[in-house]
């Protein structure tokens, strides 16, 4: 599926402009509230790990996405698929893990006997998932229509690919 607009109402290179600076904006609050918060961050698979490497591996992840969301506003800017591939391919992996993420902390809020944070959890939890979805097509189908006007520009007036060699 390939959208043609970002939300109905701007173009999707704006939504993908957009999806990078949230995604920056964003990791710059978390890694404000990560070292400035008195939060016991955990991870779901290593829960032997101490409270400094859990913040570290956060911090190292958040800079990571600062590095990707740059990487994609300026190649959503100068039409360049080959810089916006990373967000796309990791934007991917990374909706199946925020759901996963959400499932798993909505079930674990229910065996620990908090079942108003799971309700909240399953309900809330799944909109936000389908909207890191949505928000991830746009730059999906921006960086689709890009790769379709680069082979269309390598496409000649009569169908035929054209000859850069000379004779």
């Amino acid at each position: 599926m390939q959208l043609t607009t970002c939300c109905r109402c701007c173009s999707l290179k704006t939504g993908t402009i957009f999806n990078g600076v949230c995604g920056i904006v964003l990791a710059v609050l978390f890694l404000i509230l990560i070292f400035t918060a008195n939060v016991e961050w955990k991870t779901i698979i290593v829960d032997i790990l101490d409270k400094t490497t859990v913040k570290i591996i956060f911090a190292i992840n958040l800079c990571m996405t600062i590095l990707i969301s740059t990487l994609l506003i300026i190649g959503a800017l100068r039409k360049n698929t080959f810089m916006m591939l990373p967000w796309v391919v990791l934007g991917l992996m990374l909706a199946v893990a925020f759901l996963v993420s959400v499932l798993y902390t909505a079930i674990m809020f229910l065996v620990n006997g908090e079942v108003l944070n799971g309700v909240l959890w399953f309900i809330f939890g799944p909109i936000a998932v389908a909207i890191y979805t949505y928000m991830w097509l746009v730059v999906y189908s921006y960086f689709q229509q890009l790769k379709i006007e680069k082979m269309s520009k390598r496409i000649g007036p009569y169908g035929k690919p054209y000859n850069y060699r000379r004779a």
